[in-house]
């Protein structure tokens, strides 16, 4: 039905429909299941994000010690009330470690579009529904509006941090989010394009440098950051600001980036944040290692 963000957003106008209610159609032609039975399946990846955001704000440490306990902390200083930015950036932020921390201390997640960026979509959905007040259908139309991004991303460019870098898997993350949390805000389908578009002019050329090669440093807070980035960018588009680059051509300018990025900062922990004096006495720790200068 759709190829590029400018024939989602296209098919959404002519038909004065959401982009959810776009992609929803669209799932129903390519699998040949019902309505109801899409609906049912996606009703379960919101059940499993709930879940593990519910887990990370309990507290969760992972098996190599890196990382565990920041969401945690985020909640204790929301609580406060002494924070610089807003209560719903932070909350927003929290949830997005939360879940993370959960994947990677080896809990459930939902790859929203990996598990190394899972957490910037449920973040956002979960304190955005505290304004909003969502019903579980409208929650489950911000997952298909994220998806319908997101299909265009994968098509179109990458949501791997190996091909791409980060950019393709929490700068996707981010985009998908934040043209979701648009839509559930009232948005145009034009409004969350431009969102999306925002978002990831913002991104590129982001890195992937996963310390000893484990999705926790930096990836954990790249999530944080990338929620915050994607909470801001739904305001701007929602103010009526526009990206001057539109956004089939940002994700073809992330596709040309992703592709000219040396392998040592695609997901092989051979240089950026991995290369550094700590990254390596870090990754010799956790697995026993000597010490040797790479």
């Amino acid at each position: 039905m759709f190829r590029n963000v400018a024939e989602l957003v296209e098919l959404a106008e002519s038909k004065n429909v959401k982009i959810s209610q776009i992609m929803i159609e669209q799932e129903m032609e390519v699998t040949g299941k019902t309505r109801e039975e899409i609906l049912g399946k996606m009703e379960i990846n919101l059940d499993v994000m709930e879940k593990a955001v519910k887990r990370g704000l309990k507290g969760v440490k992972s098996h190599s010690g890196l990382t565990g306990g920041d969401a945690v902390l985020l909640q204790e200083y929301i609580r406060k009330g002494n924070y610089l930015s807003g209560e719903m950036l932070l909350d927003a932020v929290s949830k997005a470690v939360a879940t993370n921390e959960v994947n990677a201390a080896m809990g459930t997640i939902c790859a929203t579009p990996t598990a190394g960026s899972a957490g910037v979509v449920p973040g956002t959905l979960f304190a955005v529904e505290r304004k909003l007040n969502p019903t579980r259908d409208q929650k489950l139309e911000f997952l298909f509006t994220a998806g319908a991004f997101g299909f265009v991303l994968a098509n179109n460019a990458s949501i791997s941090g190996a091909a791409g870098g980060c950019q393709a898997e929490v700068g996707s993350a981010a985009g998908m989010a934040a043209a979701a949390i648009v839509e559930m805000a009232g948005g145009t389908p034009s409004q969350s394009a431009e969102a999306m578009a925002i978002t990831l002019k913002n991104m590129l050329g982001l890195v992937c440098d996963p310390v000893a090669g484990l999705v926790e440093v930096p990836c954990v807070k790249r999530n944080a950051m990338g929620a915050a980035n994607a909470m801001v960018a739904a305001d701007m588009a929602l103010a009526g600001i526009t990206s001057r680059i539109p956004c089939d051509e940002v994700i073809g300018a992330m596709f040309k980036i992703g592709q000219s990025m040396p392998s040592a900062l695609r997901e092989t922990a051979q240089g950026g944040l991995a290369a550094t004096p700590t990254g390596r006495e870090l990754e010799a720790k956790i697995y026993g290692l000597p010490l040797t200068k790479k």
